[in-house]
């Protein structure tokens, strides 16, 4: 604990921070996917297709609109995303066949204190329970904590969306409260679930998701042996 000259605890002296840099849409490659900036006029046509390859859009309940039923109204959703200048949009391209799979943004990016979100996470059926949805995050978070020096990235969800809550345990990201009424959506009132990992636990989760990512865990048909949750740390 430190104790400053009028007796009062306060937090660990930070001499040598410097404020983070912007994400600037850097490609970041993996085994499984690759990410790279938005571009709308490239990625629409297959993004369209690949989120049409669902029955349905409950995808897209818990996001800020529902699913785009043309090839037109997907353009124009990218569009609206990219024109965003609080967002850094990335698009996931399968690494095997070099389709654009989904879509996911930096947000809120606050460099002075060295604090990002990952959200607007947007998965078509060719990733959902794939290892290049783990992957996608893993990259992001790579980047975020090691080449451009954040101390905390959040992921916030509706307090109702369970498998984005599962997905943020899952990926080590620690549970931090419930914001209630923080906004309303689609006509609907929306409690937020904040969850956060913070740059003093990444080295271990960093581990987790490489352990689990290893061409070791995968037998040979593709086929997870351990989960991720077997390789990150309890806290």
């Amino acid at each position: 604990m430190v104790i400053n000259q009028f007796g009062q605890p306060v937090g660990e002296p930070l001499s040598d921070w410097r404020a983070a840099k912007r994400p600037a849409g850097e490609t970041l490659n993996g085994r499984f996917c690759c990410l790279k900036q938005l571009d709308p006029q490239r990625d629409y046509a297959a993004l369209f297709s690949a989120f049409q390859q669902a029955v349905d859009g409950r995808d897209w309940t818990y996001l800020s609109i529902e699913r785009p039923e043309s090839s037109a109204a997907m353009l124009q959703h990218l569009t609206t995303l990219q024109a965003n200048a609080t967002l850094v949009n990335l698009t996931v391209f399968d690494a095997a066949s070099q389709a654009p799979v989904g879509t996911v943004a930096y947000m809120r990016i606050d460099e002075g204190n060295g604090v990002a979100e990952i959200g607007h996470v947007s998965w078509s059926p060719a990733m959902k329970q794939r290892s290049s949805a783990t992957e996608a995050i893993y990259l992001m978070l790579r980047h975020l904590f090691e080449d451009l020096g954040y101390r905390r990235c959040e992921w916030k969800c509706d307090s109702h969306n369970a498998p984005s809550k599962q997905a943020a345990a899952r990926f080590g990201f620690l549970h931090e409260g419930t914001f209630r009424y923080a906004v309303v959506t689609k006509g609907r009132t929306r409690d937020t679930d904040w969850f956060a990992i913070t740059a003093d636990r990444w080295p271990a989760i960093k581990a987790g998701f490489e352990q689990w990512l290893s061409p070791d865990n995968f037998n040979a048909q593709g086929q997870q042996i351990k989960r991720l949750q077997d390789f990150m740390p309890q806290k």
